[in-house]
């Protein structure tokens, strides 16, 4: 499949499609947005809230939430907002997520199942990383999306105004949007 993916590449680059997508790194509407890597998501999203390339900054990671205050994802959006002047952010979670209900045990004997060995998962928790923390899922994604947005508007490293943070769920079928009360004070 690769390769496959690599001969499209050079046709698209040979015919000059890309020019349809020139822009610039700054988003145009100055918004940020949080969302899970789910496939559904890929073309959808953009299409069911009428963003085009260059609008927004969409920063995927599993299940659109924030495991630690301190990971890539916390660390792009402030590099959104510093950088690249976004003023707005949106935590958009999604109906049918595949990190709700994940089970970090399941995973770690999958791991090993696939030749990871006890050696390897004993370094990582003696590094002080807790696996069954880092791996869990959540069971209910309008608290997990609450938590990030949270999470995000509370950051010590976020400005104290000036960046509004709301939290969403879409229909994974329909892009239907749902807003969440996160019950931030605001800025």
């Amino acid at each position: 499949m690769i390769n496959e993916i690599k001969e499209f590449n050079r046709s698209f680059v040979a015919n000059r499609e890309y020019e349809r997508f020139a822009t610039s790194k700054y988003p145009d509407k100055k918004i940020a947005i949080v969302t899970c890597m789910d496939t559904r998501l890929i073309e959808l999203l953009p299409a069911a809230l009428g963003f085009r390339n260059g609008d927004v900054k969409i920063i995927k990671n599993s299940g659109g939430t924030i495991v630690n205050p301190f990971d890539s994802t916390m660390r792009s959006i402030l590099v959104a907002v510093y950088e690249l002047g976004v003023n707005e952010i949106m935590v958009i979670g999604h109906t049918g997520c595949g990190v709700q209900g994940m089970d970090a045990n399941e995973m770690l004997h999958t791991m090993k199942e696939r030749g990871v060995s006890e050696e390897h998962i004993s370094l990582m928790q003696h590094c002080g990383i807790n696996l069954k923390e880092w791996l869990h899922g959540f069971e209910d994604t309008d608290a997990a999306v609450k938590e990030t947005v949270d999470l995000i508007a509370r950051h010590p490293l976020m400005p104290p105004a000036g960046v509004n943070v709301q939290g969403f769920v879409m229909d994974s079928y329909t892009g239907e949007l749902r807003e969440l009360n996160c019950n931030l004070p605001e800025s």
